[in-house]
Parts: C-alpha cells; sequence; structure tokens
C-alpha cells in the first residue's frame, strides 16, 4: 500500500537534496517519478535548487488554483508511475494536500513531500499543518544553528538584519531576504533583542 510522506526540517537542512537523491535512486531502478514544486516558490523558476549547487528541472510547476489529481492523471497518460516528489510543500494549499492523499488512496502512488514546517514567526504553513494531520510517515531532517544545538527554527533577515513581522511568504531569492536556521535559545534572543 502506497503511503504519503511529510519530510520536514528547518532552513538547510537538505531537504531539496534528499527529494533529489530519492529521485535519482527510483530512475536508476528503471522506474518513473514526477517532480512537483508550487509556482508560488520563484527560486530557480522551473528547477529544484539544492544549497549544494544541484539543479534539476521540475514537471509540474502547480499553481494555487491547480487540481493535482487532475496534474498527476494527466502525467499517468504519458507514463506509469512510480513515485511523487513534491518540494516546498508548505506553499501547497490544504486542498491540495487532500488531493495528494487522494491519490496515494486512490492510485495506490507513494508521495513524498519536502518542506517546511513552520515559518519566520513559528506559525504553520497551512500545507504542512494539513501534512502534519495525514501524512501516514513524518520525519524531520536536522540541521545545527550557528550555536551547534539544534535548529528547529527559520529566522529570517531582510538587508542583514533579523525581523519579527511580516508576509508569511518571502522568497529567498539571492536579493535582500534571507534566511537561517536557528535553535529556540538563538531565535528567542535575538527576538528579544530586536522588541529592545
Amino acid at each position: 500500500m502506497a503511503k504519503l510522506y511529510f519530510r520536514y526540517g528547518a532552513m538547510n537542512s537538505g531537504k531539496t537534496t534528499a527529494l533529489m537523491q530519492v529521485a535519482y535512486n527510483y530512475e536508476e531502478r528503471g522506474m518513473n517519478v514526477l517532480l512537483m514544486k508550487p509556482g508560488i516558490d520563484t527560486k530557480g523558476a522551473d528547477l529544484l535548487v539544492s544549497r549544494l549547487g544541484v539543479t534539476r528541472k521540475v514537471d509540474r510547476l502547480i499553481g494555487a488554483e491547480d487540481d493535482v489529481v487532475l496534474c498527476v492523471k494527466e502525467a499517468l497518460e504519458e507514463k506509469p508511475l512510480h513515485c511523487i516528489l513534491v518540494d516546498e510543500a508548505q506553499f501547497f494549499t490544504p486542498q491540495q494536500i487532500d488531493g495528494l492523499f487522494e491519490i496515494v488512496l486512490d492510485l495506490d502512488i507513494p508521495v513524498i513531500c519536502y518542506g517546511l514546517r513552520t515559518d519566520f514567526l513559528m506559525n504553520g504553513f497551512p500545507g504542512s499543518t494539513r501534512l502534519l494531520l495525514l501524512a501516514h510517515s513524518i520525519e524531520e531532517l536536522k540541521t545545527i544553528c550557528r550555536c551547534g544545538r539544534k535548529a528547529v527554527i527559520n529566522g529570517r533577515k531582510v538587508n542583514g538584519k533579523y525581523v519579527f513581522s511580516g508576509e508569511q511568504v518571502a522568497i529567498e531569492d539571492g536579493s535582500e531576504t534571507t534566511y537561517e536556521s536557528l535553535c529556540g535559545q538563538c531565535y528567542s534572543r535575538l527576538r528579544e533583542a530586536d522588541r529592545g
């Protein structure tokens, strides 16, 4: 029986790199994968971009209004699918996550989603929240904070300064917005310093 997997981690935990490794493993065995990412993730346009410098073209960019079940059924008309891999799954809508769950149950295709659990304010993303409720398997990919502790929070920087307000989604594209993985203690210390 196929399963819905959610593999989450803070920024820099190797999510996209792990996804590309899974794709490679399937393909090395002669199996077909479908790679999807949300269109809102403009970093790399239609490419998956690993911080290690590895890139790979996605098969489908998914808009907020797209029906993922229909997208998968269209892909199945081209070739059989052995696995669906989703990058930046936190940006999918709850309805799209429900669609991925439906694919697992009705089409018996495993779906492995990679993404963030929370934003820079420690609030859940709608897609991640739904995945935490529906996924058959949930796994944390770990990384470390600058102090050496386990990082669990994504600190947002604008022009090199940590910020603690703003829109939930701001894509890191090499411009003024960047992110750093932080442990709870470092995040709290930076937030307190920001409050003055």
